[in-house]
Formats: C-alpha cells, sequence, structure tokens
C-alpha cells in the first residue's frame, strides 16, 4: 500500500501541472480548450509509441477500450473548457465529485470489498471538497463544466480498475490516449494556433505531464482496489491549489485551507486502513 501511495502521489501531481499548463495555453495564449485536449492527446500518444508492445494494437478490437477512451476524451475536453475561466484550485474541486462516483461504482459494479470507515473517509474528503467550492453562491458556467468533467472521470477511474488485467498499464495508456486523439481529431484541426515557441512548449508540458500522471495511475490501479485508492487522487486537488497559487497568483482563503485540511486528513487516514 505504501508504494501505491508514493505512485499515486505522483500522478496526482503530474496531472493538474498538465492542467496548469493548459490554461496558461487557452486563458493567456488565446488557445482553443479543445485543441489542448486534443494536443495532449495526440502528443502523448507520439511520446509512448517507441515503447510499446506490438499486442497493444490487438486492444482496439475491445469495445470497452473504445467507451473507456471516449470518456476520457469528454472528460479532458470539459476540463479544459472549465479552465479557460475558472481557476485551477476551483475547477478540480468541483471535478473531485469524480472519486466518490469511482468509489459507488466500484462497490455496485466491480463487488469490490469496502468497510463503514472507509465510506465514512471518503464522503468527509468529499466534504472538504465541497467545503472548496462552496455550492450556493451561484455556480458559473465553468464550474457546471468542471463536474461534468469529474462525473466522467469517476467513471474512467472504475473502468480503468475493471478493464487492468487486459494489458499492461503502458499498452492501456497508448491505446486510451491514440484512440481520444482519433477521435478529437476534426476538433483539434479546426482549432490550431498560431504556434509560436512558447504555445508549442506549454503544449508538450501539458501532454508530458498528463500522460505520465496517468501512466502512474494505471500502475497504482494495479496493486490495490479502486475502493482503496480512489481516497488517494484528492492529492491532485492539494497540487492544483499549490501550482494556482505560484503560477496564477491565486492565494487560498481560509475556507479552502480548511476544505484542504479536510481533504488531506480523510485521505491519509484511508490510505492507512488495511
Amino acid at each position: 500500500m505504501q508504494r501505491a501511495v508514493l505512485i499515486m502521489f505522483l500522478a496526482m501531481s503530474m496531472i493538474p501541472a498538465g492542467d496548469s499548463a493548459g490554461k496558461l495555453l487557452s486563458s493567456v495564449h488565446g488557445t482553443a480548450p479543445l485543441f489542448v485536449a486534443w494536443s495532449r492527446f495526440l502528443v502523448g500518444a507520439l511520446l509512448l509509441l517507441p515503447f510499446i508492445p506490438s499486442s497493444a494494437w490487438a486492444l482496439l478490437r475491445n469495445w470497452r477500450i473504445w467507451v473507456r477512451a471516449t470518456i476520457l476524451a469528454m472528460g479532458i475536453s470539459f476540463i479544459q473548457i472549465a479552465l479557460q475561466t475558472e481557476e485551477v484550485a476551483t475547477v478540480f474541486a468541483a471535478f473531485f465529485v469524480g472519486p466518490l462516483i469511482s468509489y459507488v461504482l466500484a462497490v455496485i459494479f466491480l463487488r469490490e470489498p469496502v468497510t463503514p470507515l472507509r465510506s465514512v473517509l471518503i464522503m468527509l474528503g468529499f466534504i472538504g471538497v465541497l467545503i472548496v467550492v462552496r455550492p450556493g453562491m451561484g455556480a458559473s458556467t465553468g464550474v457546471l463544466w468542471a463536474v461534468a468533467a469529474g462525473a466522467c472521470y469517476g467513471v474512467f477511474l472504475t473502468m480503468s480498475r475493471w478493464l487492468g488485467p487486459l494489458a499492461s498499464p503502458l499498452a492501456m495508456t497508448f491505446i486510451q490516449l491514440f484512440i481520444a486523439a482519433l477521435i478529437l481529431l476534426p476538433l483539434g484541426l479546426s482549432n490550431l494556433p498560431t504556434f509560436t515557441g512558447t504555445v508549442a512548449g506549454l503544449t508538450l508540458i501539458s501532454a508530458l505531464c498528463s500522460m505520465m500522471g496517468n501512466l502512474l495511475l494505471l500502475y497504482a490501479y494495479q496493486l490495490v482496489p479502486a475502493t482503496r485508492i480512489a481516497p488517494l487522487v484528492y492529492f491532485q486537488l492539494v497540487a492544483a491549489v499549490g501550482l494556482g497559487w505560484l503560477i496564477f497568483g491565486a492565494l487560498p482563503d481560509m475556507w479552502t485551507w480548511t476544505g484542504l485540511i479536510v481533504i488531506i486528513t480523510a485521505g491519509l487516514a484511508s490510505a492507512r486502513l488495511r
């Protein structure tokens, strides 16, 4: 379990780093969010192509792989749309309906073991998210896009555990990037930006961080059940708040810090359970 915690910590730090680069592209450099999403899949797939086994292509015959990749393409597109107008921490907080959805789906459909204490802890983590988001004060369209992305993420997390035995994490990561790039190809080509050195560099950083984060996520899902790993994804919110402050100057307020303490406490307590 300790190995899975370390892997998840790295993965959950790299994913918001990629999204921070995506926000710079869309909010500062005027790049279309759908291009950011498509380029992330395309560049990630090209980076992995030299390393994948030939058996990976056989996954294309499995309809479940296509469903999962479609959900991933939708989720990444939605969160890039949200990041164009909202702060990184706010987007990720709304996005974190995903772990709760993943937890429930894993119990219902995957029949994975669950304990009352772990259920309480993940609900406590979700309460921490609500403290950060503070719903009821007029959710913007960007926040609603983030919630939709979180719903897709929850389904994706559960499907990652369901389909994990089909192939190695490397093969699974490449195929999901390849399919998602195909799905978003028309939208990506129709929103090509004017390339500069900065735009090209941020595009590469966005894709590389996202690809590595999701690859590590799949490795973690091979080590422990989804019901145990789900609370650890709350580390992603901590990284999002930190990056939002460092890059965009969005310093968390008292309520945000309170929510983060609740999230970290619940996540670490759940990780300690055997």
